[in-house]
């Protein structure tokens, strides 16, 4: 482990320095507010120089050997979100009728999509074959490209939360239904379908969670030390324990870490 050379233990060594305590807080208030997005879109236009930067911000997003395998298909078109929003009623009418009575009363009631309100809806996709067969860091987890996609996904979320966007992923679609509907050749696997605009606000918290869909499980109930499922239930650990206080700061008296 490279931390723990004789070099990197050295006083002298130069050691890279956190961000600014502003500019930290900042990113950690972006993290913690940032909110899946249905329901409060505005129909203001968003500036070409903002979606730009939010862009960019994707694009710099980590991928595996390099391959940088996105492209970003931007639809602004009222007549192509018709058409993403017929495909997207049809999956989920579908969806409701797979889940048990207790939750299909709950689902039919929720807004699962803004793709006719949002000013800009924007497909993050990810090919494949973008640099070859062999890549560096796919050789033996071939779903490493996948994974890049999404951070891409991520990156642009965060940065439009910063700029004040709402993004919305809409994830209930026939997958070659939506190919269809935006030429994406069937070999391109469509990521993530976003929904993107300035919005009335943001819920103090997920959508979802307030509907009582599912709760926010305990984030030390989800770490374990050493080997999968050795736990620390008593919270012993300083680690278990310091995380767990923190979760309770942002979830009962919403203070971000600083």
């Amino acid at each position: 482990m490279e931390n723990l050379s004789p070099q990197a233990t050295r006083p002298d060594t130069p050691m890279a320095q956190p961000f600014a305590d502003a500019a930290r807080a900042a990113v950690y208030e972006t993290i913690f507010s940032r909110r899946d997005v249905r329901g409060q879109f505005l129909p203001q236009a968003v500036p070409d120089e903002v979606l730009a930067r939010v862009l960019l911000a994707a694009h710099h997003a980590p991928s595996v050997g390099f391959m940088q395998p996105w492209n970003f298909l931007v639809v602004r078109s009222p007549e192509v979100k018709q058409q993403v929003r017929g495909v997207f009623a049809k999956a989920h009418a579908e969806a409701a009728a797979m889940f048990p009575d207790e939750k299909r009363a709950t689902y039919s009631k929720l807004k699962l999509e803004g793709i006719v309100e949002a000013p800009i809806n924007l497909c993050i996709t990810c090919d494949r074959q973008r640099t070859g067969p062999v890549v560096i860091g796919r050789t033996h987890i071939p779903t490493m490209d996948l994974y890049s996609s999404v951070c891409a996904v991520q990156n642009l979320w965060l940065a439009a939360r910063a700029e004040g966007l709402g993004v919305g992923w809409v994830s209930i679609f026939n997958e070659p239904e939506l190919q269809a509907a935006l030429g994406i050749p069937p070999e391109i696997v469509p990521i993530a379908y976003l929904c993107i605009g300035y919005v009335s606000h943001f819920h103090d918290k997920p959508e979802l969670e307030k509907a009582g869909w599912l709760p926010r499980l305990p984030v030390a109930d989800l770490l374990y030390y050493e080997r999968w499922g050795s736990s620390d239930p008593e919270h012993r650990d300083p680690l278990t324990a310091t995380v767990a206080q923190l979760q309770d700061d942002v979830q009962t008296r919403g203070r971000f870490p600083r």
